[in-house]
């Protein structure tokens, strides 16, 4: 519970003392507590270095409540790993009762306060209401979530009969804090998981990882968190549609300290005995996931050891990932394929500074059928085309010579707004597309690309789909949703019964030759403060980029998490009149846009350039 804005009154004076010695930076906490007057709202700790850790102090002698409850405020923004400081403000019951870790609620300002009914201090106990707006929630498995609405809690306040010291004896539970206090204690890392609905070709390859972000406080022991919060399973709503390779009940010995990599990177995890006995297959799975999850932490683990029982499990080195799963942002593309001014599909490759396309062999790149949006699949092997009115969909292969055949999916909306979108490839051979016509508007997922069209469900799906992308993962699918005068975007995940084994209402598929049932379910906004979205594209393994505007704003580009956090990134260059984006799974392309200049593409670091002419820009899937 820190926070940035006055509750009513003054802002506090500094509270910091920085020691150089230690690089340790110490809350003052209730040493610059007025002596009286109203209660002040928490101001913002400054974001600080990455090695400077944030510590609180403890309550003063004879402090007044108000002392007391900032003090508590101001510990709660410290790195405390287990918030020992904080619960110096509680009685020992309270301190007890309260569990921290329940969840994290981010308000848009620091908890403004306010002193209760005047008097009451000297009846031994007082109240104080938190409120704010919030911003964002963060639950008991470190899952982030947008949230609006208002915030109001109230802290108890008592004083001991023998000591005459306050003390907090009621409190909501979890922690309360401003967005800058949030972004300073907080940083977001995605935990890997397994697709556990993988169908056709997909099943039989190595298990594809499925990113799983939260958020864990950046400063107190963040390898530790990871590991922890990786062995207690994924997210709620992810944990549908993947799998662990880890064992049911398996955590970290409880004689296990702070886990850090040594010298050379290795990470040694110790394991209690849930997982001993773990085959060489199943334990190089958990090192993958391990390995995929701490990657991006400092300092570097390249290596990661299990132990069990006192026992070596296996070892796995970083390299050696890629024999083992698989991961959208292993896989670069060869090719970046878009529309030319003759509306065949062609394509340049994708990471050079290529400017002169070629057309792609097959029929979709003789220029016979007039293209408006097209899709090539993950393995660069097979195309998707929508026809230039938007009526008819094509699939071909990507060899010479190549005949079209006829559509595979067709649409009877009255004009081209109304008809076809482009489609998408996941991870699995499929193929989505949706279709806009008002009279019946429906999802459609092509199983391989071919055969007859088979009707997704998307249930409490409220408006009309404008766009889809399906991630990398195959789990997850972008959707952007019209409703009135907005445009949404919504993460949904993909749920596929009588597959891979899994009972269909008469049994598995390949015994009763029964047709799976795919619905997507739970759909989320990804940037509920856009009403406008124009376009999108995954990148990474948790990442879209998105184009769209605000109420009464601007045209804007930006970066969004899948779970509708910002990452803390570059954003990108603005451009103008973006029509269409793309971006791949391999964070190391450049971004391609469709704008007004024809194609353009953005380099890390670099301004926008244009690459040629021509429409509709794709990435593989």
């Amino acid at each position: 519970m820190g926070g940035e804005r006055a509750g009513r009154g003054r802002r506090t004076p500094a509270r910091m003392i920085a020691y150089a010695t230690s690089g340790a930076v110490l809350l003052a906490g209730c040493a610059s507590m007025p002596d009286s007057g109203d209660l002040r709202g928490v101001e913002s700790t400054p974001r600080q270095d990455a090695q400077v850790r944030v510590f609180a102090m403890p309550p003063s002698e004879d402090a007044s409540p108000s002392q007391i409850l900032q003090g508590f405020l101001e510990a709660l923004t410290s790195d405390d790993p287990d918030y020992k400081t904080a619960r110096q403000y509680l009685t020992a019951e309270a301190a007890d009762a309260w569990q921290p870790e329940l969840s994290t609620t981010v308000l848009a300002d620091g908890p403004g306060t306010q002193a209760g009914p005047p008097g009451r201090e000297e009846s031994g106990e007082v109240s104080f209401p938190l409120t704010g707006e919030k911003v964002a929630t963060v639950d008991a498995r470190q899952a982030y979530a947008s949230a609006t609405g208002p915030y109001n809690k109230l802290v108890h306040l008592t004083q001991d009969a023998k000591s005459g010291q306050w003390r907090i004896d009621r409190v909501p539970q979890g922690v309360v804090m401003g967005k800058s206090d949030f972004q300073r204690n907080y940083m977001s890392v995605n935990k890997y998981y397994f697709a556990s609905n993988t169908v056709g070709a997909a099943a039989d390859g190595p298990p594809m990882a499925v990113a799983d972000p939260v958020y864990v406080r950046s400063h107190v022991e963040p390898t530790t968190q990871m590991v922890r919060s990786l062995l207690g399973g994924p997210t709620a709503w992810l944990a549908p549609v993947v799998r662990s390779s880890f064992p049911a009940g398996v955590a970290l010995h409880e004689d296990a300290g702070p886990l850090t990599a040594d010298d050379d990177g290795k990470l040694t995890v110790p394991l209690n005995n849930k997982a001993a006995g773990t085959g060489t297959q199943r334990c190089k799975e958990m090192a993958a996931q391990l390995l995929f999850t701490l990657r991006n932490l400092s300092p570097a683990v390249d290596e990661v050891e299990l132990r069990a029982d006192g026992k070596q499990l296996c070892s796995l080195a970083q390299e050696a990932t890629r024999n083992v799963a698989d991961r959208g942002s292993l896989n670069s593309p060869h090719y970046l394929y878009f529309v030319d001014e003759k509306h065949r599909l062609v394509r340049i490759p994708a990471d050079d500074n290529a400017t002169q396309p070629d057309p792609v062999p097959g029929a979709l790149g003789e220029g016979e059928t007039w293209l408006r949006s097209v899709a090539v699949s993950r393995d660069e092997r097979t195309t998707a085309g929508v026809a230039h009115d938007g009526a008819a969909l094509y699939v071909g292969s990507i060899v010479p010579g190549g005949s079209l055949g006829e559509s595979v999916l067709s649409s009877q909306g009255k004009s081209e707004d109304d008809r076809l979108t482009a489609p998408s490839w996941d991870a699995q051979g499929g193929l989505w597309v949706a279709d806009r016509d008002p009279a019946d508007p429906q999802l459609f997922l092509l199983e391989e690309g071919a055969g007859e069209p088979l009707k997704v469900s998307t249930p409490g799906l409220d408006g009309r789909i404008q766009a889809v992308r399906v991630a990398a993962d195959g789990v997850r699918i972008a959707l952007v949703v019209a409703k009135g005068d907005r445009r949404s975007l919504m993460i949904g995940r993909i749920e596929r019964s009588g597959t891979n084994g899994q009972e269909g209402p008469a049994g598995p598929a390949e015994k009763t030759g029964a047709r799976p049932t795919v619905t997507v379910l739970q759909m989320r906004p990804a940037t509920p403060e856009l009403e406008k979205v124009t376009a999108m594209s995954w990148t990474g393994d948790s990442r879209l980029v998105v184009v769209g505007r605000e109420e009464g704003g601007v045209e804007q580009m930006r970066y969004v998490e899948v779970d509708g956090s910002v990452p803390e990134i570059p954003q990108p260059a603005a451009l103008t009149g973006v029509e269409a984006v793309t971006a791949s799974a391999d964070e190391q392309m450049p971004l391609v846009a469709h704008s007004v200049d024809g194609i353009v593409r953005l380099r890390s670091g670099a301004q926008w350039q244009k690459v040629t002419e021509g429409i509709a820009p794709v990435y593989p899937g």
